[in-house]
């Protein structure tokens, strides 16, 4: 392709976000261990999904994508999102 955009990310920002996955991932860890009944999960998947956002914006470059792949990337995680809310209000409703 020649008229393919080219993006250039520096190694800085990259080493930026790899601290603070690393980070977020010790925020899960210590979440992990206290025990705040159901909320410690709820807790744990919102940093899962921040970390996953990091990731699915800067390492898998969906920041520089169009409109229709952030469309159909949104409607994936809308869709898991419902499916696991629904499963953990079948599980806190037993």
């Amino acid at each position: 392709m020649d008229n393919a955009r080219t993006h250039i990310t520096e190694y800085k920002t990259y080493a930026f976000i790899w601290a603070g996955l690393l980070v977020l991932t010790a925020l899960t860890i210590t979440v992990g261990t206290m025990h705040l009944s159901h909320f410690s999960v709820l807790i744990c998947l919102a940093i899962a999904s921040c970390k996953a956002l990091l990731v699915l914006t800067y390492f898998m470059h969906l920041r520089y994508e169009g409109a229709l792949i952030k469309g159909v990337i949104f409607m994936a995680i809308l869709t898991l999102t419902v499916i696991i809310g629904l499963t953990f209000l079948d599980v806190w409703y037993r």
